[in-house]
């Protein structure tokens, strides 16, 4: 069975709460090739870790991110929610999959992208998210390594595939079969898809070919590619 690059979900979140620094260190552990964050900005243009909008699903405060500074954000999840910044530097030289949640416009790309380059980590960062907010990645990092998201069965247009200049298509795992794989690796892209939980949609995914998987059961995934 071919390997594929396992890619914990906002880290190991069946075990530890999603995008903290405990659940990126276990999905590492785990044996993780990578980890998938979300990042958004504060109010005072700070990235941090969180999917959501709000903090009410993981940290049970009705509040927008967007209308905090990072130091209110601190003080209502007990300093939970982590930095960017310390996500980076907490992660050795973990690889990281970023997810830029939201339809972020151009600036925030730009702040993202810069305070990961500030931080040197550019080798070990590549962006997923849909074609606009890829279109911004690729205006402020020429270099950049984008696996970008699409959600249809109709192929991306040449001439987004040309802007974007992606290395990765990023599918949603459910829309996959041996002839869209097959389209995929002859248009020269890698395929990466999300999110399969079980070891029988895994099994299936590995057998068709695909060349990344990002799950919420790193674990199970890191056992099957030993089979």
């Amino acid at each position: 069975m071919r390997t594929v690059t396992a890619v914990g979900h906002r880290g190991d979140p069946y075990r530890v709460r999603e995008n903290t620094i405990d659940s990126l260190r276990s999905a590492f552990q785990l044996g993780a090739d990578a980890v998938e964050i979300d990042v958004r900005l504060t109010r005072d243009g700070v990235p941090v870790l969180l999917h959501d909008e709000t903090l009410k699903r993981l940290w049970e405060q009705d509040r927008p991110l967007g209308s905090l500074s990072s130091d209110e954000v601190c003080g209502l999840t007990g300093g939970g929610v982590p930095t960017l910044v310390d996500a980076l530097s907490a992660s050795g030289d973990g690889r990281f999959m970023v997810d830029l949640p939201g339809a972020p416009d151009a600036g925030v790309v730009r702040r993202i992208v810069g305070v990961i380059r500030d931080c040197g980590a550019e080798e070990r960062v590549y962006y997923c998210a849909g074609a606009s907010a890829m279109l911004a990645v690729r205006a402020a990092d020429s270099a950049a390594e984008i696996a970008m998201t699409w959600t249809s069965l109709a192929p991306p247009r040449p001439g987004l595939l040309g802007a974007v200049r992606p290395r990765w298509l990023n599918y949603r795992f459910t829309l996959i079969d041996r002839d869209l794989a097959a389209r995929v690796h002859r248009d020269g892209y890698l395929l990466s898809v999300w999110t399969p939980d079980t070891r029988r949609s895994m099994r299936r995914l590995l057998d068709i070919g695909v060349d990344s998987i990002t799950t919420n059961r790193v674990d199970t995934l890191c056992a099957l590619r030993k089979v």
